[in-house]
């Protein structure tokens, strides 16, 4: 991709109220293993990886690329949250002129219904926002995916289509980070 490639990485941890957003650590291979592995988690995306296969194959410090962040909550790893160049093959190109990116996420299931995957995705997107000012970033879900559609929406995404793929309906939207005023720092939505 272009510009998208150019984002420096790793950056420091990222501290919400209640998350950190850091680089991927040796410690955080059994959650990785967990997450991939987890029925739950992959209800829309294809279904889960076996445990095996997985113990096999998931490098010792898993997730080391730029724009994926482990989620940390008091310690341990809940989850997963990217922003990552948006692959050419997939549909809906926003801005072919200097790309868009992409944002996806994975919690692991007792990390649901807390408002943590609210709070990372707003932090991941506002440090793009930073990186990559007026970048548009996009999100896929199968509508069937009701917490991922209110997420969207609770994002700021707007819908840009839906299609059918894998037998389901998805759903594309989009995001950009809203123009600052001159003169202000950081983000704001």
């Amino acid at each position: 991709m272009t510009e998208l490639d150019a984002v420096a990485w790793p950056v420091d941890p990222i501290r919400t109220e209640r998350l950190v957003l850091r680089e991927s650590a040796a410690g955080d291979r059994a959650a990785f293993v967990e997450l991939f592995s987890s029925p739950e988690v992959h209800t829309y995306l294809g279904g889960p990886q076996t445990r095996e296969e997985l113990e096999r194959s998931v490098p010792e410090t898993p997730g080391r690329r730029s724009g994926l962040f482990v989620i940390e909550r008091e310690g341990a790893m809940i989850g997963t949250v990217e922003v990552r160049p948006h692959e050419g093959e997939r549909r809906g190109r926003v801005r072919p002129d200097t790309g868009e990116a992409e944002l996806s996420y994975l919690f692991l299931p007792g990390a649901w219904g807390h408002g943590y995957a609210t709070e990372a995705c707003t932090a991941a997107l506002d440090w793009f926002a930073e990186a990559r000012p007026g970048v548009p970033v996009v999100l896929y879900t199968q509508t069937a995916n009701s917490r991922s559609m209110r997420l969207a929406a609770t994002l700021g995404f707007t819908e840009l289509e839906r299609f059918v793929k894998w037998d389901a309906e998805q759903w594309m939207g989009v995001w950009v980070a809203a123009p600052q005023p001159v003169g202000q720092a950081g983000p704001s939505r």
